[in-house]
């Protein structure tokens, strides 16, 4: 096991559940996207970090050359940008697929456990992901009147409208996938890449959106 201490990343938010989580300030994407989660997951649950656990675990994107070290030391927990040092374990995972890992992990049980807790959330049903999407989205420029969330369930059809005006916009998919991506878990581009999700909009429309989508996923 390294010899852990907290100290390259420089940017603390508030204290969530107890744990101190820092980034930098100058925090990359999957610095950004890998902290939110965190702070999802210990949001629902603020026992997920073992009192007395230190090391580093390296995150490695399974498709692009993004990495990160997730620092656990003196119940605060920092990520940063690289990997640095000797991480106790070593994930390779699909940053689209709620973290999946890609391959065999190397290094301690314990802390792939950890891992594994504090990068997996729970989601919030689908209405209140749309809600709690649109709270987070209204002040980006440009971004329509209203968003509009439809699912097709075995009960038919049902809707959430979020915001007032004339200019709208409506996501429609599963209720599982419409929550991954409200919440972050899920880039949008990735989730329309699958084809079960569809949106009714202009281009204007959609980049905007995509870009309230990334303010959400990267807590920016």
């Amino acid at each position: 096991m390294t010899e852990t201490t907290i100290g390259p990343a420089t940017r603390g938010a508030d204290a969530v559940g107890g744990v101190d989580i820092r980034i930098e300030d100058d925090a990359s994407p999957i610095v950004r996207l890998i902290a939110r989660t965190i702070t999802d997951s210990l949001r629902a649950d603020s026992s997920l970090l073992p009192a007395g656990l230190h090391g580093a675990i390296a995150i490695r994107s399974h498709d692009t050359p993004q990495a990160a070290t997730i620092t656990l030391a003196d119940g605060a927990i920092a990520v940063s940008g690289g990997v640095l040092v000797e991480p106790d374990l070593d994930i390779t995972v699909d940053l689209n697929q709620f973290f999946a890992p890609v391959g065999e992990p190397a290094g301690a049980p314990e802390f792939l456990g950890v891992a594994t807790a504090l990068l997996s959330p729970p989601l919030p049903d689908w209405k209140t992901a749309a809600v709690s999407f649109w709270d987070k989205a209204r002040s980006v420029p440009g971004i329509p009147d209203m968003l509009v969330a439809v699912v097709e369930g075995p009960d038919g059809v049902e809707q959430v409208v979020a915001g007032e005006g004339e200019t709208h916009y409506v996501i429609a998919g599963p209720p599982d996938l419409l929550a991954a991506v409200f919440t972050g878990a899920v880039d949008l581009l990735a989730a329309l890449s699958t084809g079960l999700v569809g949106v009714r909009g202009t281009l204007s429309q959609l980049s905007v959106l995509v870009g309230a989508s990334w303010k959400v996923r990267y807590d920016v």
